[in-house]
This record gives structure tokens, sequence and C-alpha cells, in this order.
């Protein structure tokens, strides 16, 4: 059935109860996780208002801060339960796109992430990487809610 799957992490409280959902199924079905974080590309103008200070040394710095930490968590689950895993890392404009771009490279046969449920005008002006990754992928994709 599926034996390499895709877990793509934000770092969020979502993403971290998705983690465990999706390695618990990886034990059941004996899949190996292929954790993943995207990095937005560095900018002089972002939507968050801290990084306006940031050199784009120290926004390097600390994406790859972040990116130790989320595939850290997935490495120390994964090996918790006996289930086999790699990670990696991408720096993209589009995280949906990495994602999707990822699974193909690395030859998965399931994309699994979290939703954050954001609706209405939140959900519209945010967007949804998980509606994009849905809506684009034509690897299957499953919801941790």
């Amino acid at each position: 059935m599926f034996k390499r799957i895709l877990l793509p992490t934000d770092g969020s409280e979502t993403s971290a109860k998705a983690i465990q959902s999706c390695i618990s199924f990886a034990k059941e079905t004996g899949a190996t996780i292929i954790g993943l974080h995207v990095i937005p590309e560095f900018h002089t103008f972002t939507y968050q208002t801290e990084m306006l200070e940031d050199t784009r040394a120290e926004y390097e710095r600390k994406c790859m801060a972040h990116v130790k930490k989320y595939l850290a968590e997935i490495e120390i689950a994964a090996k918790a339960a006996d289930v086999q895993c790699e990670t990696s890392y991408m720096i993209s404009e589009s995280p949906y796109e990495a994602i999707i771009k990822a699974a193909k490279d690395k030859r998965c046969e399931l994309i699994a992430m979290a939703s954050h449920g954001r609706k209405g005008m939140k959900g519209f002006l945010l967007g949804s990487e998980t509606q994009k990754v849905l809506t684009n992928s034509q690897i299957p994709v499953l919801v941790f809610r």
C-alpha cells in the first residue's frame, strides 16, 4: 500500500498532532516517513513584522534553527515508534508546490499533513497550504485535523 509517506511540518501545534497520528499510521502499515519543512525565501518585505529587522544572514540562521527543531520532532517520534524516517527541507516561495515536488522527488505514495481549519475571511486571506496541496496534487493526501 503506502511505503513512503511525505510528512510536512510547519512547527505548529496542529502539525505536532499530525506527526503523532502519521507515525502511528506508518507503524501500522510499515511505511517510511519523509519529514519536510519548507522555508520561505528571504524578503525585505514580509508578513511577519518581527522579520523586518533581520538581515539575510540572521534570517537564514533563524530558519535553520526552526528546520532543526521541527524535523527533530519528527525524527524523535519516529525513532520512539521504531518507524524508518528521513528528513529534508526546501526553500520556496510556494510551500504547497514544494510539498508536491518533494513528494514526487522522494517517490512518496502519500502526503500526510495537518489542517489548521481556517475558515471564512481568515482562510481566504491567509490561504491554506493543505487545501492547495489537495487541489493540485496527483498523489493522495491524508489530512489530519
